[in-house]
């Protein structure tokens, strides 16, 4: 289960929890601008725009788990089980494996509007990084800071939407969180009026009554809810150091707990790390579990005319 915000205030920002039950090998990663893209049906992309993001740490492709490139598009892959569908290759189109498209738009686009030139023709194929990796099912949130869009890979085809929200959880399909919205439009950050009877003198009895009712859980379709209400609520300075603060305040509003939500193996799911980049200056923030000191990383520092993925650890 996973979290997905965009934040504007003044800059544009991008980040998520990423809530496992296990560690996938993650590593704060950059891809250079010269280093070979190999995608599998696709051919090489020798040149492309430099990135940063979460990744799986290997030497051979970023398998990233959400990354921005150098011109500020930003892209983040969801867990969406039981209703991702991968087509099997057939050659025709643009074909894509889940495990390559974060890379391939944030390679070849500088915005959400040129992806969507792409989108038309593309399809998510059932194709496996490894034999001991297969291919997670996944559905992405891709904005800049004019648009955002949803990308779910359906049996019906991939299927496109427009997020006015600029949030994403799990299942189901983002058409059921889009009309889920319209369920909370009585909630407000403000203390609520009396609407029961004009007969009735009734009055809150606590500050936050006018949020009441909404969703608290750790459930994909209450986190949407949460995480919209915080961020579309939210009230920062418009400075760097406020607006990844409160980015940052935001995801914990819909953190996980260890403890608080057991799988069906009886593991539990805790939010590993969470991120927020600065789309427009490519710095990459994030803190883990095990420790909540900020780390930051600019991708401008290192040299982006390498020939060779750049992993941060520690």
């Amino acid at each position: 289960m996973c979290t997905c915000i965009t934040y504007e205030n003044g800059d544009f920002y991008f980040g998520r929890n990423l809530d496992l039950d296990v560690s996938f090998g993650e590593a704060v990663t950059i891809t250079p601008r010269n280093f070979p893209l190999d995608f599998s049906r696709t051919g090489k992309m020798e040149r492309h725009y430099a990135m940063i993001g979460m990744a799986s740490a290997n030497k051979t492709f970023p398998l990233y788990a959400e990354a921005v490139n150098e011109k500020g598009l930003a892209m983040a892959g969801l867990n969406f089980p039981g209703n991702a569908f991968y087509r099997e290759p057939d050659g025709k189109g643009l074909e894509l494996a889940s495990f390559e498209i974060i890379a391939w738009i944030l390679g070849k686009c500088a915005s959400v509007e040129e992806a969507e030139t792409f989108l038309a023709d593309m399809k998510i194929i059932n194709l496996s990084f490894a034999p001991q990796m297969p291919a997670a099912p996944l559905h992405w949130m891709l904005a800049d800071r004019r648009k955002c869009l949803i990308l779910e890979a359906v049996e019906e085809g991939l299927k496109v939407y427009e997020n006015p929200f600029g949030v994403l959880t799990n299942n189901p399909p983002f058409p059921f969180h889009q009309m889920n919205m319209g369920n909370y439009l009585n909630l407000t950050s403000k203390s609520p009026e009396n609407r029961f009877s004009g007969r009735l003198d009734l009055k809150p009895c606590s500050q936050g009554m006018g949020a009441l009712g909404l969703p608290g859980d750790a459930s994909s379709p209450s986190r949407f809810v949460r995480a919209a209400f915080l961020k579309w609520n939210s009230v920062s300075e418009p400075e760097e150091k406020a607006d990844v603060s409160q980015f940052f305040h935001i995801l914990d509003g819909v953190a996980m707990t260890r403890g608080a939500v057991v799988t069906e193996q009886g593991t539990y799911d805790i939010t590993l790390y969470s991120s927020c980049i600065n789309a427009r200056t490519g710095v990459y923030y994030y803190k883990t579990y095990e420790d909540s000191r900020l780390r930051r990383i600019d991708m401008h520092q290192a040299d982006l005319e390498e020939k060779r993925l750049l992993t941060i650890t520690g």
